[in-house]
């Protein structure tokens, strides 16, 4: 489990395409050693650490990891946000996240003020009736808080501190982003679904 508290924002150093799979290298200052097996959220997306030397590490990616997903667009010298997955005895400071991306969402404007930047994301029409406004949403793994939503378009309005130790200060309109919808809404239509 993660809570979107971006720790630190890695590279790219390495993309290697293997028939089904590909495997993305990233560099990063994380605290601790990476141990092998554990898992690291890459712009929100669960990975497993497959390998590590020194600063670098290494993982599996699926294909349909890449297919559902804005992992496919990265490449060396990208950008990552990262987080470790949560301790059992550690604050949940952002909001209850799995790793597993709902899907992209395409950035619409950028509306830029001394203060604050509000980027406005089209999010996919099925993940629509997830998002609400005040609530919580992840994008790029990042707990980020809803402050309107018009349809398909949704508003996070992010102050100076988010921009600079993220990567959505690199982003311009048209890129894509991944987007894990609050789970505790899909768990809860599930079940009401299955009573009805």
């Amino acid at each position: 489990m993660f809570t979107g508290i971006v720790e630190s924002v890695g590279t790219v150093t390495r993309v290697t395409e293997s028939g089904s799979t590909a495997q993305l290298t990233i560099r990063a200052d994380l605290e601790g050693d990476y141990v092998h097996g554990e898992s690291i959220a890459v712009n929100g997306v669960c990975l497993t650490v497959a390998s590590s030397e020194a600063d670098e590490w290494t993982a599996d990616v699926m294909r349909v990891t890449l297919e559902t997903t804005a992992l496919a667009g990265l490449a060396v010298g990208s950008r990552v946000n990262l987080e470790r997955a949560l301790r059992a005895d550690a604050r949940l400071g952002g909001h209850m996240m799995l790793g597993h991306v709902d899907g992209t969402a395409r950035l619409v404007s950028a509306d830029v003020q001394p203060e604050w930047t509000d980027l406005t994301f089209e999010i996919p029409q099925e993940l629509e009736r997830y998002v609400v406004r005040k609530g919580s949403i992840a994008l790029n793994g990042t707990s980020l808080t809803v402050a309107a939503l018009e349809g398909t378009l949704a508003t996070v309005s992010l102050i100076p501190t988010t921009l600079t130790e993220t990567t959505f200060g690199d982003l311009a309109p048209g890129d894509l982003v991944n987007v894990e919808v609050d789970v505790i809404g899909k768990y809860v239509e599930k079940m009401l679904g299955e009573r009805a």
